[in-house]
């Protein structure tokens, strides 16, 4: 099977070059006459056709790779390294992505397979379509380039074959893990093909904004897919790590942020280039960043350059993706360059007060969050560069800066929607942010009539700040929804709840964006609580208690266990709030044979208010009592709400919209009154 993985790769790679050599050929005789044109046809086609079956190709490797994992085939050295015969089942299947070999043949499938669908679905624009073809193939070159002669999975065992793998990595071993990485890979993966139409469009001087709205829903679902990603990654981190956070600051963690932030801005300033006409070389460029921060990420993560609990080991692999990079840069600056009179913009921004302006600042603030977490990702590197030591930037830094830029930001949430493109009147600022702001004062007074002191502290300041921003953005955006719903519902006698989906479905990219935004608040407001965390740690023998906040923890026992796969040690807790039985709660640490590597397992009890978050240390080596850390983390579940409401959200608007005569009559007659009452 090995065998016949390697020669998968190698056809995936020569399928791959034949795509791009024969598809840049085709294109540069498309613009001839006759005979010509006809071979330059048939030889795209032969391209296009060469570019499916390199999917095929690539799946066929994967497929082997799947095999020799669950079949234990410990010859392969990959499968050696990365598993072992008690691993579960789930986390076989997950060994494809825990190294660095396998993970790189995932992210070569994964593009192939999004090559496979635009080749596919290439009618809706033959000749774009084209160019994205063989840009992409010659992304598909470089990673099947690395499988083939710096990173093959397929590498055998010299000597005698062992028994038994080393298994996999424990930090691996947790469901989230068996989804998190895919998603982040289809994330980092997807936003080439917006990348390669972008380039593609640029390079054939591609006129109006079609290829926009070719790739808005390319972009949307790749964004998704990166969202969900770093939110799984969060929640991993929350539940296995056993530090109590979910957000460290991680250069790895930063990697996979970046090309987010860079993506938001993209899809928010596009509305911006399909309404207006405007900052087309601005798109362009935010396009391209996004791509190359999504390769820098994967550079990061393999090449040893920083220091990180996700990264892997040390490589030399690290030049390959340097080289890339510098590819890449040259080609999208040297195509700009050349084609840079046809990004001319057809309109400037009128007014300070509009929904161009806030789109404007929107982008701003993210890029300058992009660039902060940028520098301090790559400051350690440099400062050891420059000065010959490594000078680490740690989380402070970060939130000095990041804090504040959210809060602006989720400001800018709120604002954005209720101005009108190119100008908005005061008297329609007035009246559009009158309730807003009385929502968001309102929450202010009522917190600190609770007892929240924003003097005391700077943290609970920006708490009470995100929370009335929080208020006054949901007021807003149900406003809108309050608006357009009212009219619909004077003029069809339907009742306001199923006006508001009915308003929904005729427009799904607008509101399902609302939707987007109220699920960015919700986030928001589970980010603010961890001003108010507490944490408490002590020994904890038979019948001894611990009382954090509302609960109280009391041993009932602690105990061993052990399986083929890990040897266990957890101790047992009553968990009572306010002197009433609550619940049982068993923290544990676990031993991995294979391995010889030890990882904890969370215990936690998360409600909407707070998580109840509790850690088995292990034993005081001097007493041999077990040690318990609990912590008391404030609206938490918040974060994970919100992220299930942003998913929901940009699902709906990636739905078609109603079509028109499927509307009654009435609300037909009333859609031009309904889009400008829903805009104001």
């Amino acid at each position: 099977m090995a065998a016949f993985g390697s020669f998968a790769i190698l056809l995936g790679l020569v399928l791959c070059g034949y795509t791009l050599v024969s598809g840049a050929v085709a294109l540069r005789l498309q613009a001839t006459r006759g005979a010509i044109q006809v071979s330059a046809d048939r030889l795209g086609e032969s391209a296009r056709r060469a570019g499916i079956a390199s999917f095929i190709a690539l799946s066929g490797a994967v497929f082997a790779l799947v095999y020799c994992s669950f079949t234990n085939d410990f010859s392969v050295s990959y499968i050696l390294h990365h598993s072992n015969r008690a691993l579960p089942l789930p986390y076989k299947f997950a060994a494809l992505w825990s190294g660095q070999e396998g993970s790189l043949l995932l992210w070569a499938w994964l593009l192939a397979a999004y090559g496979f669908v635009l080749r596919v679905r290439h009618k809706v624009d033959v000749q774009l379509s084209a160019y994205a073809s063989t840009i992409l193939a010659g992304i598909q070159v470089f990673f099947t380039l690395l499988l083939v002669f710096a990173a093959p999975p397929f590498s055998l065992v010299q000597g005698a074959v062992p028994a038994d793998g080393f298994g996999l990595n424990p930090l691996l071993q947790y469901p989230e893990m068996v989804i998190h990485p895919p998603m982040l890979y289809l994330g980092y993966v997807g936003f080439s093909v917006p990348f390669a139409f972008a380039l593609g469009a640029l390079m054939m001087r591609y006129p109006g904004e079609k290829w926009i709205h070719i790739t808005r829903r390319w972009t949307m679902v790749t964004w998704l897919f990166l969202t969900c990603g770093i939110f799984l990654g969060a929640h991993w981190a929350y539940s296995v790590l056993g530090w109590g956070g979910y957000w460290e600051w991680d250069p790895v963690e930063n990697a996979s942020l970046m090309p987010w932030l860079t993506g938001t801005a993209f899809l928010h300033s596009v509305m911006m280039q399909e309404k207006r006409g405007m900052m087309k070389a601005w798109n362009v460029w935010l396009i391209f960043t996004t791509f190359m921060l999504c390769i820098l990420g994967t550079l990061l993560t393999r090449s040893g350059l920083v220091s990180s609990v996700h990264a892997f080991a040390e490589s030399s692999i690290g030049s390959w993706f340097w080289a890339f990079l510098v590819i890449v840069l040259s080609v999208c600056l040297f195509t700009y360059l050349r084609q840079r009179s046809h990004l001319q913009s057809e309109h400037r921004v009128e007014s300070l007060v509009s929904r161009e302006s806030s789109f404007l600042f929107n982008n701003l603030v993210l890029l300058a969050a992009c660039f902060t977490i940028l520098w301090g990702t790559l400051f350690p590197v440099l400062s050891e560069y420059v000065e010959g030591a490594k000078v680490t930037v740690g989380p402070p830094f970060y939130d000095r800066v990041a804090v504040p830029i959210g809060v602006f930001l989720l400001f800018l949430t709120g604002i954005g929607p209720v101005l009108a493109w190119r100008s908005t009147s005061f008297k329609s600022v007035r009246k559009n942010f009158l309730w807003p702001v009385v929502a968001g004062v309102a929450m202010a007074v009522v917190l600190m009539a609770a007892g929240m002191r924003p003097w005391e502290s700077t943290g609970t300041l920006y708490s009470l700040v995100t929370f009335s921003l929080a208020a006054l953005v949901a007021t807003a955006v149900f406003s809108e929804f309050w608006r357009g719903a009212r009219v619909i519902s004077r003029h069809t006698g339907k009742n306001i709840v199923a006006s508001m989906v009915r308003l929904t479905r005729r427009n799904t990219r607008r509101y399902g964006g609302y939707i987007v935004h109220l699920g960015v608040v919700i986030v928001f407001v589970g980010l603010a609580g961890s001003a108010f965390n507490q944490s408490k740690e002590r020994e904890m023998g038979y019948h001894d208690a611990m009382t954090i906040g509302p609960y109280r923890l009391v041993c009932q026992s602690f105990t061993q266990d052990s399986n083929a796969n890990y040897d266990s040690e957890f101790e047992l807790l009553n968990v009572y709030k306010n002197g009433k039985f609550l619940m049982q709660m068993s923290p544990e640490r676990r031993f991995y044979h294979a391995s010889e590597q030890t990882e904890t397992m969370v215990a936690n009890h998360s409600t909407i208010q707070r998580d109840l978050y509790v850690v088995y240390e292990g034993r005081d080596p001097q007493t041999g009592q077990p040690i318990i850390k609990a912590f008391i983390n404030p609206l938490v579940g918040w974060i994970w709400i919100g992220v299930l409401v942003m998913a929901f959200g940009t699902l709906l608007a990636l739905v078609p919209n109603l079509p028109a005569e499927s509307s009654s009559a009435n609300v037909g007659r009333r859609s031009e009154t309904v889009q400008v009452v829903a805009a104001r």
